[in-house]
C-alpha cells in the first residue's frame, strides 16, 4: 500500500502524470466503444496533453524547481476543472454552450437542402450526455479527476517543504 504522505514530491509529479495519462486513455477507451467525443469533450482532453508530459519533465527536475512545475501543474488542472464544470452545465441546461454544438436545430428551407445537410452534417452535441458513470457524466469526472490532480500537486508542493532531508 503506497502512503502518500511518505511520498516525495518527484514521485507525486510522477503520479500526476500516470493518473493524467490513464484519464485521457480512458476517454480514448470510451471513444474507441461509440462514445463520440463532442467538440468540449475535445477541448477537455488538452490540459492532459499538456499535464502528462509537463509532469514528467517536474519528476525529473530539482527540487527547487519542482516547487514550481507542482504550482504549474496545479494551475493547469485547476483550468481543467473549471472547464468540467463549465461543460457539465451546458449538459445541465444551466447556461448556453458553443452555438456549434448547442441549442436548436434549425430546419431546413427545402428537402434538398435537409438532404444536402444529413450528408454533410455531424454534429456531436455537447448538451447531451453520451454516458454516465456512477451517475455523473464524463464531463462532471474531468472536473472530480482535475480537482485530485490539483489537490495532488498542491501537497507535493507543500511536501517539498517538508519533506525530511536524505
Amino acid at each position: 500500500m503506497i502512503r502518500l504522505a511518505s511520498l516525495p514530491p518527484s514521485r507525486l509529479a510522477a503520479m500526476i502524470g500516470a493518473l493524467a495519462l490513464a484519464t485521457v486513455a480512458a476517454a480514448w477507451g470510451f471513444e474507441f466503444l461509440g462514445f463520440a467525443p463532442c467538440e468540449l469533450c475535445l477541448a477537455q482532453r488538452i490540459p492532459y496533453y499538456i499535464g502528462v508530459p509537463l509532469a514528467a519533465v517536474v519528476a525529473l527536475l530539482a527540487k527547487g524547481s519542482q516547487r514550481a512545475g507542482l504550482v504549474v501543474l496545479a494551475l493547469l488542472f485547476a483550468g481543467s476543472a473549471v472547464f468540467g464544470l463549465f461543460h457539465a452545465g451546458v449538459e445541465w441546461g444551466f447556461w448556453p454552450g458553443p452555438t456549434a454544438c448547442t441549442g436548436a436545430i434549425k430546419p431546413a428551407a427545402s428537402i434538398d437542402g435537409f438532404l444536402k445537410n444529413l450528408k454533410t452534417t455531424h454534429v456531436v452535441r455537447c448538451d447531451a450526455v453520451a454516458i454516465r458513470i456512477l451517475g455523473l457524466s464524463l464531463a462532471v469526472w474531468n472536473a472530480v479527476v482535475s480537482a485530485g490532480l490539483v489537490a495532488l500537486a498542491m501537497f507535493g508542493f507543500w511536501r517539498s517543504y517538508h519533506a525530511p532531508s536524505g
